[in-house]
């Protein structure tokens, strides 16, 4: 049985991972456009941001920024119900919250919105009211009944600097290259790359939060973040001199790589399945990951005296709070 969730207390990212029960391949294009949308109003109810995305046959990866709790006022606490609640409930609560507020019984209008305000600015919510709404709609559909979902979603929390937030998008955004579903990220519209490429202005403002800090434009993020990216899947063609005309994952040298235990490129990394980005719990630079396990200390062994692990096989700079000693970079069987 897992432990508590390891969530930060106020503005915080996470990887969040869950996958459908027995893994069985329901998502396809039709679905997938539904779980999209589903996703960005449930986005817009809780007020996070879906850094990016990807939607998979048969499972989903999100990040998330989480922003600090706040007050939300009337007017923006009826704006966000009208995303995921009907015209007639919102007209409903919106006459009853009125009339408190006329009446002077301001508590009794705060325990209202109280009754939905709590699952805004918390991972946990969010996840569980996504989960839900994904599975009552695709049961309703299919005359279905029971769970849809393997077991609770996986949460990495994530230093919310550049370097660690690129590197988890970009393997977010790279899940459909490394399926074989498409060549180029680009071309695959269930992602958040994807959907910012195709001309999303909430995508776009999305993926810059990538870059957290940077006040970048959408035009340098897109081509500052492309080249975190591998464009192609393997090298095709030779020049007359016999070299690549254009450089491509290859399968085969990564694996000799791995097998020497030696280092991979960042691009080549991406490109293989990396178990610290599902399973390292936490993810970041060493003080930040050190912080996190004083913080989180009861959640560890007794005898373990420091948080920090080096993230093995080329990840310069990034550790996470576990040491994965398994099968922690594989080659995707497509290649």
């Amino acid at each position: 049985m897992r432990g508590p969730r390891i969530k930060e207390e106020g503005e915080a990212y996470y990887h969040m991972i869950s996958r459908v029960v027995d893994r069985r391949m329901i998502f396809d294009i039709n679905e997938k456009e539904r779980f999209r949308k589903v996703l960005r109003r449930v986005e817009a109810f809780c007020g996070l941001d879906i850094l990016t995305y990807a939607i998979l046959d048969n499972h989903f990866h999100l990040l998330i920024h989480v922003p600090a709790r706040r007050d939300v006022t009337d007017s923006e606490f009826l704006e966000r119900l009208s995303h995921l609640y009907d015209s007639t409930l919102v007209k409903t609560l919106a006459k009853e919250l009125h009339q408190r507020r006329t009446e002077g019984q301001h508590e009794a209008a705060e325990a209202l919105k109280a009754e939905f305000t709590y699952r805004m600015y918390d991972l946990s919510e969010f996840g569980k009211t996504l989960k839900q709404r994904i599975s009552q709609s695709y049961n309703r559909r299919h005359g279905r009944k029971g769970t849809m979902w393997e077991e609770r979603f996986k949460s990495v929390i994530t230093q919310g600097k550049p370097g660690a937030l690129a590197s988890v998008a970009a393997y977010i955004d790279l899940n459909a290259v490394r399926a074989g579903i498409v060549a180029d990220p680009k071309d695959y519209r269930y992602s958040g790359y994807g959907e910012a490429i195709s001309g999303s202005e909430r995508a776009r403002e999305c993926l810059t939060g990538v870059f957290a800090g940077e006040n970048r434009t959408w035009r340098q993020v897109a081509r500052g973040y492309r080249q975190f990216l591998y464009v192609r899947g393997e090298a095709r063609g030779l020049t007359p001199e016999g070299k690549p005309i254009r450089e491509g994952f290859d399968p085969a040298k990564v694996a000799e790589v791995l097998k020497a235990n030696g280092d991979l490129t960042l691009n080549e990394l991406l490109h293989c399945r990396v178990r610290y980005f599902t399973d390292g719990l936490i993810l970041g630079s060493q003080d930040y990951v050190d912080d996190m396990f004083q913080r989180f200390r009861s959640r560890f062994g007794e005898k373990r005296q420091t948080g920090a692990r080096p993230m093995r096989g080329g990840f310069s700079g990034l550790f996470s709070a576990r040491r994965l000693r398994l099968a922690v970079i594989t080659i995707p069987a497509s290649g």
